[in-house]
């Protein structure tokens, strides 16, 4: 017998789906979102923290009052993706992973900028949040952020 006669071949999925319920603090940014707005929460130090988080990562205080922050904001850090992966990128076209500091917020949200090319982007650079026409109360309300023509 040969090597090759003795392979064997054996097709496995490993997975763990689950559902998890957000809490009050998500499910209320995720509830602004369905209709189009982004909110963040408020440390006592005045901070403003988008997405919100339940504690102060800084002192682990909770938070205080939830605020409404702006859905345009500016570029911190990018990067590039030329060939998107159907099925596990959220656009289709080349786009940008960035970091995005919403107006009025003191921390950076992480999501896809559609910029068309990788020539369009800049650090700094103004973007504006596109929603969804159908929103479902999850963080893809927000399709993506595109720039702000200056």
């Amino acid at each position: 017998m040969t090597k090759a006669s003795l392979e064997l071949e054996a097709k496995h999925v490993l997975e763990y789906p689950y559902r998890r319920s957000v809490g009050p603090v998500m499910g209320r940014f995720f509830g602004g979102l369905k209709v189009g707005r982004i909110l963040g929460v408020r440390t006592r130090s005045g901070r403003v923290l988008v997405p919100p988080t339940e504690y102060d990562p800084e002192t682990g205080e909770a938070v205080g009052e939830f605020v409404e922050v702006g859905t345009t904001g500016a570029v911190t850090s990018w990067t590039w993706i030329s060939q998107p992966r159907a099925g596990k990128h959220p656009l289709k076209a080349p786009f940008a992973w960035a970091l995005v500091q919403l107006d009025g917020a003191d921390t950076a949200l992480l999501h896809a900028v559609d910029a068309g090319r990788e020539a369009n982007m800049k650090t700094g650079m103004r973007v504006r949040a596109r929603f969804r026409s159908e929103p479902k109360g999850g963080i893809q309300d927000i399709e993506c952020f595109e720039p702000v023509a200056s």
